[in-house]
């Protein structure tokens, strides 16, 4: 039987499909810690969850805050990711917690910058409950 031409294998497998992210990845991560994350989010969480929450939690940064955190005009519907924007920063200080220290070091610098510019966009942030932190209890 003759052999086959390596062309004509390649022909023959499958095409390899590439699935479009729907979130776009971390900016400025290093590639250990983006490995941690992945390792992370297969074993604990959803594949690209830590990637919506940083992306929900930096549009809310850079975004208009008068539609979230005015009590009026904001629809919260009670649902934990769909309007309650601070689920997302739960998310966060979860995967915080979970990474070990050097990738958590690294997250942790970006998602703090997030903080300090909502925090500065904000005028006041009333915190009622001195337990809770302060994205729950505001957001």
């Amino acid at each position: 039987m003759p052999r086959r031409r390596p062309s004509a294998l390649r022909s023959e497998r499958l095409a390899r499909t590439v699935r479009r992210r729907r979130y776009p990845s971390i900016d400025r991560l290093s590639g250990s810690c983006t490995a941690d994350l992945r390792r992370l989010e297969r074993s604990r969480f959803l594949p690209e969850e830590t990637e919506e929450a940083f992306w929900h939690w930096k549009s809310l940064a850079h975004g208009p805050l008068r539609l979230i955190a005015d009590p009026v005009t904001a629809q919260r519907c009670g649902i934990p990711g769909c309007c309650d924007i601070s689920s997302f920063r739960d998310h966060l200080e979860a995967v915080l917690h979970a990474l070990p220290k050097k990738s958590a070091r690294e997250l942790r610098a970006l998602v703090e910058a997030l903080d300090d510019k909502i925090l500065r966009r904000v005028r006041a942030i009333q915190v009622d409950n001195l337990g809770e932190p302060w994205w729950r209890d505001q957001l």
